[in-house]
């Protein structure tokens, strides 16, 4: 005996003709990017991509004769290996300069304070504006937001006549990179992690809430742990930013060896020694090594961290 079907209503037909018409169009959408044709781009654009940065690090351990000589692409035919372009660049010190070695030393105390600054300002703040109501929170938010279009070139001498005040006094100091570097980089990192933190669940924060946390308790014990994504995103992001910036370093640093980065003492080194190929191909392999190292190792995260909270469900 066959059991009755039930009549189909106009919701469930209504229902199941938007469920047709989506998901056709989601699993086109999926197969073009991964069909072979959009396999094949990839791979071409990665490795056209990847070429320059092959060819550099070649050049940097070619020998000057052949560097000038010949290209990158010949290594087979004009075999040449040699440490002397990194031993020079990295331990040798002009009359008028320090090594390579002392910037690139500089550069790492520049962007790791930088980046945990930013990170911590700007984890408290998302975390105000996404769950402690208060007054004008979202008027407040909108400046933050907008503070995003505005060219950092604008705030550079207003800064720096306030970090040249006599009860300030810190131009030409680390401190005023890092104090600028995380200015500058506030306002994006709190409208990623506003997005990221705003879509933890209500019912666990209300739930810590009637166990008794108090903010800082779900801070900490809640919204970090599960923010870890969105974090590890944001200092991977602020990190690349600040270790491959010149202008800022260039305008508060002082220009001194004591605190100049790597990238100003680069763009000085192509000045000076600008027929030196060999040793620029060095002096640049050094300076992207750390940022290859860092997204290679972490990339993963990035994916994951920014697409947090751009879509519900």
């Amino acid at each position: 005996m066959s059991t009755p079907t039930p009549p189909r209503t106009d919701v469930d037909a209504d229902l199941g003709g938007i469920a047709a018409s989506e998901q056709p169009k989601a699993k086109r959408v999926k197969k073009r990017l991964t069909s072979r044709g959009a396999t094949a781009a990839a791979i071409v654009i990665a490795i056209l991509w990847t070429i320059p940065t092959f060819g550099l690090a070649i050049s940097s351990f070619r020998p000057e004769r052949e560097v000038k000589t010949t290209g990158w692409w010949t290594i087979f035919e004009n075999w040449g290996w040699t440490f002397d372009n990194y031993n020079t660049i990295l331990f040798e010190s002009g009359a008028s300069s320090a090594s390579l070695g002392s910037y690139f030393i500089n550069s790492f105390v520049i962007t790791i304070p930088s980046t945990v600054f930013a990170l911590v300002l700007a984890l408290m703040a998302a975390y105000a504006f996404a769950w402690i109501p208060f007054k004008g929170a979202s008027w407040l938010f909108v400046m933050v937001f907008a503070l995003q279009i505005v060219p950092l070139q604008m705030a550079l001498i207003p800064l720096l006549r306030i970090f040249n005040y006599d009860w300030i006094d810190i131009s030409g100091t680390f401190a005023a990179v890092w104090v600028a570097h995380t200015i500058f980089g506030l306002p994006l990192a709190i409208f990623l992690l506003h997005n990221f933190i705003s879509e933890i669940p209500r019912d666990v924060m209300e739930a810590a809430k009637v166990d008794g946390s108090s903010h800082t308790q779900t801070f900490t014990r809640i919204v970090l742990p599960l923010s870890v994504p969105a974090i590890a995103s944001l200092a991977i992001f602020q990190f690349l930013w600040v270790w491959n910036d010149l202008l800022v370093a260039l305008v508060f640093s002082g220009g001194t060896v004591k605190t100049a980065p790597l990238t100003q003492r680069l763009a000085e080194f192509a000045g000076d020694r600008g027929s030196d190929w060999q040793l620029l191909t060095a002096a640049a392999f050094v300076s992207i090594i750390v940022p290859l190292i860092v997204f290679f190792s972490l990339q993963r995260y990035f994916v994951r961290g920014l697409l947090a909270g751009s879509t519900k469900g």
